[in-house]
């Protein structure tokens, strides 16, 4: 694993220094504060006529991603989760032969190395270190990327996200973002008087959304699971138990394809809420919105690619009239099956003639709205066939009482007033099954225990899941979710790749 030439040369470093009595891998750093912490407590040497105080004394620690070797003396940059920092050691200031036998043999750019010192501001009007002691905390045997700026090979960055993030600081931001929208988001619903909860993620049965699900076995029990889809029906059976305000930030797993916003595995928070309707948590989301956005000390307007979003600006309008409005498609044949079907083939898609008039709409809403809703939109009133779980408007049967949201052109939040006519469900598993029955694998199983749970009356309630990974591609300007996730999917590496085809095909 270590052959290469360059990887052996530093392993022999580290050998060099175990022989002089120096650990490679200390673990007794005294550490005082981090890198920015010192130069905010450091701000005032700019105003000493010296630009220095020799008085102070201060114990930092990094990794060493510069370093520029003169005679007598190096600078260095070293840089830890908070920042970067110049230091400058000299010959001189070190114990005796030190910086000749041991800091120019054996110290390199990628060390992890603790400095002591006092601070002073460089000519060139740099806050740095003095160093007045230096020792090797960790000796990295592989050397870093010869690009100072980071690595640009996307593979590269997602495979060793490690090495990503100590080569692209930008990358440690996203993340940071993604922390921070975490924490708030759990904040704000706390603070709305809801009860974080956990779910299971291995159900007995595949449900909570139209998806193909990852299949796992439970040895002990002897029987499969699958990873959740969803966790709706379980946050639902507490509104039934009697809690009224429920969340649950968590992972959901879905076997399906994978690309700029898709990935098997994501983030979402979903949460319910007893004797609200879909209409109160559209002004809800537009709260949350205002939340985030003061609390990250986000701009009002963001840039996304080519567009700028407006976050004041949320519309709302009914799926099927934003078919013509929108999408361009002629109003009269919204409404139609064979029409829609017609339609759909002028413009050279295929469509699946056994998909009834909802779906159809459904696929109409994909290929000529969707891309086009750049601003915050709340699309809503979906058909009754692609909303297995939605209540029926009063007013309109073949719709239900649902939104979702819609920025950039992708959906961010998915949401509706609940379902709670076990009967009316029951129906709606039925007819899932039925579709399922005829060749569509992500038709929604029959959960009769969640009938059940249903038949002991579940107050009127309104739920809601919001996707983070997409939310945070939002706001940080990112347009891969594998640039929002520490560790995306991948396919094998080529070489495994190559030995797995090998592999399946003596099979």
């Amino acid at each position: 694993m270590f052959e290469n030439k360059y990887i052996q040369q530093r392993i022999e470093k580290a050998d060099a220094l175990r022989e002089l009595g120096i650990n490679p891998y200390a673990n007794d750093s005294k550490r005082e504060l981090s890198i920015q912490d010192y130069l905010d407590k450091n701000s005032d040497i700019f105003n000493l006529e010296s630009k220095r105080d020799e008085n102070r004394n201060f114990v930092i620690a990094g990794r060493i991603k510069f370093f520029r070797l003169m005679g007598k003396a190096s600078f260095l940059k070293i840089e830890d989760q908070s920042g970067m920092l110049q230091v400058y050691v000299a010959r001189d200031n070190l114990e005796e032969n030190f910086y000749n036998d041991i800091f120019k043999k054996y110290v390199e750019v990628g060390d992890i190395v603790e400095v002591s010192g006092y601070p002073f501001v460089t000519g060139q009007g740099e806050l740095s270190l003095h160093v007045d002691n230096l020792k090797i905390l960790t000796k990295a045997i592989s050397p870093l990327p010869e690009k100072y700026h980071g690595i640009q090979d996307k593979e590269l960055r997602y495979r060793q996200r490690y090495l990503d993030l100590i080569m692209n600081s930008d990358v440690k931001n996203t993340f940071q973002t993604r922390s921070k929208v975490i924490s708030l988001t759990r904040r704000f619903f706390e603070e709305k008087g809801f009860l974080e909860v956990e779910t299971p993620m291995m159900h007995p049965i595949a449900g909570g959304a139209n998806a193909k699900p990852f299949v796992t076995h439970h040895n002990a029990l002897g029987i499969d699971r699958y990873l959740r889809i969803a966790p709706e029906l379980y946050l639902k059976r507490l509104i039934v138990g009697g809690f009224e305000a429920v969340f649950e930030i968590n992972r959901n797993f879905r076997n399906e394809g994978m690309d700029a916003t898709h990935n098997p595995e994501f983030t979402s928070i979903e949460f319910y809420w007893a004797y609200k309707t879909y209409k109160d948590l559209i002004k809800l989301t537009k709260e949350y919105f205002e939340y985030l956005f003061k609390n990250l000390n986000l701009p009002s307007k963001l840039p996304y690619g080519d567009f700028e979003i407006d976050f004041t600006e949320f519309t709302e309008i009914p799926l099927i009239e934003s078919l013509h409005k929108i999408g361009g498609v002629p109003a009269d044949i919204v409404e139609d099956k064979d029409k829609i079907l017609e339609f759909l083939k002028s413009k050279n898609l295929e469509a699946n003639p056994k998909l009834n008039l909802g779906q159809l709409q459904g696929e109409l809403f994909d290929e000529f709205v969707e891309a086009k809703l750049i601003n915050p939109t709340f699309i809503t009133e979906y058909p009754v066939d692609i909303s297995p779980l939605a209540r029926r408007s009063d007013v309109k049967s073949h719709l239900t009482d649902r939104f979702e949201l819609f920025i950039a052109g992708k959906e961010i939040a998915n949401a509706f007033s609940e379902l709670n006519d076990p009967l009316d469900q029951l129906g709606r598993f039925e007819a899932q099954m039925a579709a399922k029955d005829g060749g569509d694998d992500e038709a929604h199983e029959m959960d009769e225990d969640f009938v059940n749970a249903l038949s002991y009356g579940m107050a009127p309630t309104a739920g809601q899941g919001i996707g983070i990974d997409r939310l945070v591609m939002m706001l940080t300007n990112q347009h891969s979710i594998r640039d929002v996730l520490l560790f995306p999917a991948m396919k094998p590496v080529k070489q495994d790749f190559d030995l797995l085809l090998d592999e399946n095909e003596e099979k």
